[in-house]
């Protein structure tokens, strides 16, 4: 019987095993390492930030849901992974023995401001989560522009905080944005990146300083550092390279999603594009017990992107098309909902 180890439960994971849950898979024993049983739904952490979720309407019992589908739940992080003699490491010294692996531990924000230490990161969420809940908010900055960092900052501001927003692009994306920020209160800094972050914490823009209670770093994303000392091939940046059926292109038993690149078209870092390639990934585990080939990864040519606004308001994206409002939000909440529903029923 083949044991196949899925490192981490990102998006692409937990289609997975929402997708096992309704058709086991057969001749394989499987095992989920993460570092937490329960985790944080990162489309729904604006929400809780702003005050619209409780905690357990936005969290995932991973070990529980591993088990829905006999699946082994082991509580630990991977530090080291040796593909050849086909092992994984964790941070406790002990190793985990595999036939086939999946990676998919996410990224974390780019931390080479100076200074970066100063700075709270949004990764991992839980506790990003537990030390909002504990510090002052009256005055934030966050270092980066992204969608995460601007729907954090809506959030904030829809608490009460002043929120300064430092982007290192001097258009954000998609085109409602800026003017939503703005809307919302929040002091949009466009094609302004932080340069240094000093004990304070301080923020240094050219010969600009500014102190706050508090500032976040929602940079671009980095990859996990351990991902290079596999000695598998990865891009640039450090993120594993894998063709289009997902798999490594020198080890077909590693096959990797959102810490991944694919070779062939390299993708925007999304959770919708994780939960596709879930879906990839399962068929292709149902193909290779029955002897079949692997099945490609097709992403979709434009993805849906749904931007919450600190209040129950939200923007709407998709190609050419776009929307805004309080129907949006309410759109978005059902989607949400269904999504973790689909994981905990």
């Amino acid at each position: 019987m083949k044991r196949i180890l899925l490192i981490g439960a990102g998006h692409a994971h937990l289609a997975i095993l929402r997708a096992l849950k309704k058709e086991p898979l057969a001749g394989a024993r499987l095992a989920l390492v993460a570092p937490r049983a329960l985790q944080l739904y990162s489309g729904m952490l604006p929400g809780m930030i702003a005050g619209h979720y409780r905690r357990d309407e936005a969290e995932i019992d991973v070990a529980r849901l591993a088990a829905s589908v006999s699946g082994e739940f082991i509580l630990g992080e991977v530090v080291k992974l040796d593909p050849a003699q086909k092992l994984a490491r964790l941070a406790d010294g002990s190793e985990l023995e595999f036939d086939q692996v999946s990676i998919n531990v996410g990224a974390l924000p780019e931390r080479a401001i100076p200074g970066a230490q100063f700075a709270l990161s949004v990764k991992p969420h839980e506790a990003f989560y537990e030390k909002l809940r504990t510090v002052k908010l009256n005055r934030v900055a966050i270092a980066g522009a992204g969608l995460a960092g601007a729907e954090i900052a809506m959030a904030l501001r829809h608490r009460g905080a002043a929120v300064t927003l430092y982007s290192e692009q001097a258009e954000l994306w998609p085109p409602r944005l800026l003017p939503a920020l703005r809307r919302e209160g929040v002091d949009v800094r466009p094609g302004m990146p932080v340069e240094e972050i000093e004990r304070g914490p301080v923020i240094i823009v050219g010969a600009s300083t500014q102190e706050f209670d508090l500032v976040l770093l929602a940079t671009a994303a980095a990859p996990q550092a351990w991902l290079r000392s596999t000695g598998l091939p990865c891009d640039e940046r450090g993120f594993l390279l894998v063709d289009d059926t997902l798999r490594s292109v020198a080890n077909p038993d590693v096959a990797a999603g959102d810490c991944a690149t694919l070779r062939s078209q390299p993708l925007p870092r999304s959770g919708v594009y994780s939960l596709r390639q879930g879906e990839t990934l399962v068929a292709s585990l149902r193909n290779m017990a029955r002897g079949e080939a692997p099945v490609a990864f097709r992403p979709q040519r434009d993805t849906l992107m749904l931007v919450s606004c600190g209040r129950r308001y939200a923007l709407a994206h998709r190609g050419g098309w776009s929307a805004q409002g309080r129907w949006v939000w309410w759109w978005k909440n059902h989607l949400d909902r269904k999504w973790i529903a689909s994981l905990t029923g």
